[in-house]
């Protein structure tokens, strides 16, 4: 499991600017992906907490998809909470891992 909290990606997160290091990694992956990009919606690297545009629209329009098929209104907000919880589980363990024990 890669370290999310690692030297590499201190650059992007210290950046003053809500996303920045969500927008760099959106960005790392459409490029390396390019070929796949013409046919898939890439959503951005959403587990430093900060959503990327593409990541938002991707899972709200899942939400919208499973609402037509259960006709419950709320499958959007569900599924936000549900990856919410599932998204600080991890940080909570990429940022445990940068404790040292002594």
């Amino acid at each position: 499991m890669p370290d999310t909290y690692a030297d590499a990606h201190v650059a992007n997160s210290a950046i003053r600017q809500a996303g920045a290091a969500a927008t760099h990694a959106a960005n790392n992956k459409t490029t390396k992906y390019s070929q796949l990009a013409r046919t898939h919606i890439l959503p951005g690297d959403h587990r430093k907490g900060t959503w990327h545009d593409q990541a938002v629209e991707l899972i709200r329009e899942i939400g919208r998809r499973t609402t037509t098929i259960t006709g419950h209104a709320k499958e959007t907000i569900y599924l936000f909470q549900q990856l919410s919880v599932a998204l600080q589980r991890g940080n909570a363990v990429s940022f445990e891992i940068t404790f040292t024990t002594s």
